[in-house]
């Protein structure tokens, strides 16, 4: 029975390619750009649904992501994902999510609570229906605040496909 279950679950995993639901892990370095912030490492996690809308090469759905720092900082967001097959393997990831950022310390205060999320990366696609990818990320306020200094980051991310 577990052989049975254990190749049930390979077999769907090596079937779900990009147009299954999605969390991803991340771990990278934040750069904050305002001087007296503290530069730091970071987590994430990251929901990707189903997609809502398919073309050739390009399909969009909707996520939610929740970034840790090292010192606590938060950001927690929703909104839209795209993603672009370059080929088989290869893909270009983007993504909005406006949301709530928590400044654990001061000196990394982004202007407000109110931030968001940008994200672009390029992904490869293993041979068991995950995927990983490098991707950078940029949070700000988009100027609502009168405040907006910013963080950037670059992220090393695994995508788990279920």
């Amino acid at each position: 029975m577990k052989q049975l279950l254990l190749a049930t679950v390979l077999t769907v995993s090596a079937s779900v390619t990009g147009n299954a639901q999605t969390v991803v892990f991340g771990a990278g370095y934040a750069d904050f750009s305002d001087d007296a912030s503290e530069d730091q490492g970071l987590i994430s996690l990251e929901y990707q649904h189903s997609p809502f809308h398919q073309a050739a090469r390009f399909s969009a759905g909707w996520g939610a992501a929740l970034s840790v720092h090292e010192n606590g900082d938060t950001h927690i967001g929703a909104g839209l994902i795209g993603l672009y097959s370059l080929n088989e393997r290869w893909f270009i990831e983007g993504s909005v999510m406006p949301g709530y950022f928590n400044a654990n310390d001061d000196e990394n205060d982004l202007g407000g609570e109110f931030q968001i999320r940008s994200l672009l990366g390029l992904g490869y696609s293993l041979n068991n229906g995950n995927s990983v990818s490098v991707a950078i990320t940029h949070k700000s306020n988009a100027s609502t605040n009168d405040d907006n200094p910013g963080v950037n980051a670059v992220l090393l991310r695994y995508h788990l496909g279920f």
